[in-house]
């Protein structure tokens, strides 16, 4: 059984950082894995994802602002979250699916509770 647990949300001002991380445990070998948001009154989207085969992918809205990785020793993957805006604000998760599963929200299976990002001046 899969599980995600994610850490690291807070309360930051606009331009600042954030480095969110998810702890994987029984994670699955050839199995995507993802972060996503959701704002309220928002559908959940696709942040970040690793792919099933290796490949990294963004949402336009964090290009260049967002980088995603992961440290096989530890089973975890992290978001570092730089130049952060306000339209961030969102509950972020860790999400985990089969392929074809990657930064689409339904095909993923397993998730982890969610944490909370704020940005706020």
């Amino acid at each position: 059984q899969v599980q995600l647990v994610e850490s690291g949300g807070g309360l930051v001002q606009p331009g600042e950082s954030l480095r969110l991380s998810c702890a994987a445990s029984g994670f699955m070998d050839g199995y995507a894995i993802g972060w996503f948001r959701q704002a309220p009154g928002k559908e959940r989207e696709g942040v970040s994802c690793i792919s099933s085969s290796g490949s990294t992918f963004y949402a336009d809205s964090v290009k260049g602002r967002f980088t995603m990785s992961r440290d096989n020793s530890k089973d975890t993957v992290y978001l570092q979250m730089n130049s952060l805006k306000p339209e961030d604000t969102a509950v972020y998760y860790c999400a985990s699916g089969a392929y074809p599963a990657c930064m689409t929200a339904f095909l993923m299976e397993y998730w982890g509770k969610g944490t909370q990002v704020t940005v706020s001046s």
